[in-house]
């Protein structure tokens, strides 16, 4: 991946990469209702009719990488943008991007999420009064008051995240030697695939024994949680001490398909083989070797396929924000909708899926894109036509081209 001496050029290959792990959380909260068993706490919906427990392998799957490769990438840009367009530049734009969209959209989605999981709830305990009950819970000003996170959760902590590296970042720059030994120490680490996967696996063993889980909760309370903070602040350092080694980002190419097969194939095995006799310790280390394996693997498949520009890609890329903020209530009120339809819990959850990302899709493309809303969570807005993209696009290279 080419860069410039002071200027990173844009990475394709991570601008789809985050992109891609937003958009999963639709994949997670489509098929959750449809595995069966006892709800959890977080997600107290289960279809009563239709479900496959099988499909509980999609949600475990995702969960151990998606959000560490998530958070990689959002520490690796936090520190482009700290040390490529200045601090205060960074600052802002992170309360922009994230704390501003956080708190706008947490005060009008918390209502429709806890509506309608007490709908669907209802609805699913076959009870006749279940829209009048959802319409009464909203009778006092109280109800509207956000008690939790939602599924906003991880902006939360990328908030606490920005300020905290922010801080970090400018105590280092005073501090240059300890700094440059940081840096050359995690270039030395990462330049070895063996040695990164063994150290940055031992670390986050080491993280889960201090936390005595086998992995972290998801945290939703406002009041945030210190081990949900420690576990992925791990992932979004990791980051952005590899924004320093970017260097070595085509490094991820060389195990790329290997890990991603061993990632997928460990995971595989220890999902589908008991090991509830098993020390907690070895769980940590199975689920901790099958995270890394994957983060170092598909990201190197998306440098790999993906680090040259796409009008698609890029018009996905810009849309993620929007999809992610929007598709939380969709997955919880239609599948209430379709409850007494006769078809597999598989097919429902695909129906749940799919349209949801139809709504997703059509209310950006024509509301959101080329609005102030697009402005209010991107910094600008974009044109509507995958053809303009591309135009945008190779105007930006010939501008490149004769500054050089």
């Amino acid at each position: 991946m080419k860069t410039i001496p002071h200027r990173t050029e844009r990475l394709h290959a991570l601008d789809s990469l985050r992109a891609i792990m937003m958009m999963l959380g639709l994949v997670l909260h489509s098929v959750i209702t449809y595995i069966g068993g006892e709800p959890y706490r977080a997600w107290p919906i289960r279809d009563p009719n239709n479900f496959n427990s099988n499909l509980e392998f999609i949600n475990s799957l995702i969960h151990v990488f998606r959000m560490p490769i998530f958070m990689v990438v959002a520490g690796f840009f936090a520190a482009l943008l700290f040390y490529e367009r200045g601090q205060r530049k960074m600052f802002k734009n992170r309360m922009n991007r994230i704390l501003f969209p956080f708190l706008a959209f947490l005060l009008i989605l918390f209502p429709l999420v806890r509506g309608g999981m007490n709908y669907t709830i209802d609805v699913f305990a076959s009870n006749p009064d279940a829209l009048s009950n959802t319409k009464e819970a909203f009778s006092s000003f109280d109800a509207f008051i956000p008690t939790s996170s939602v599924h906003l959760w991880f902006l939360y902590y990328l908030i606490l995240f920005s300020v905290l590296s922010f801080l970090l970042g400018v105590l280092f720059k005073k501090l240059p030697k300890i700094s440059q030994f940081i840096n050359n120490l995690f270039h030395h680490i990462f330049k070895n695939s063996i040695l990164r996967l063994v150290v940055f696996v031992s670390l986050t063993v080491i993280i889960l024994i201090c936390m005595d889980r086998y992995w972290v909760n998801t945290s939703t309370s406002l009041i945030p949680d210190f081990y949900t903070f420690v576990f992925y602040f791990f992932f979004y350092m990791f980051g952005w001490l590899l924004f320093k080694s970017k260097s070595l980002l085509n490094s991820f190419k060389k195990q790329d398909w290997l890990f991603t097969l061993l990632g997928v194939g460990t995971f595989v095995w220890y999902f589908f083989t008991d090991l509830s006799d098993v020390d907690i310790r070895i769980i940590m280390f199975i689920r901790s070797l099958c995270c890394w394996l994957l983060i170092f693997g598909i990201t190197g498949l998306f440098i790999r396929y993906g680090s040259n520009h796409s009008a698609r890609m890029r018009y996905v890329s810009d849309s993620s924000y929007w999809v992610y903020l929007l598709h939380l209530p969709f997955t919880i009120i239609i599948p209430a909708l379709i409850v007494d339809w006769n078809i597999s819990g598989t097919l429902k959850f695909l129906f749940v899926m799919t349209s949801t990302a139809i709504i997703c899709f059509v209310t950006y493309h024509y509301f959101v894109r080329n609005t102030f809303i697009g402005k209010f969570l991107n910094g600008r807005t974009y044109p509507r036509q995958i053809s303009e993209i591309r135009k945008a696009h190779e105007a930006a290279q010939l501008r490149i081209q004769l500054d050089k």
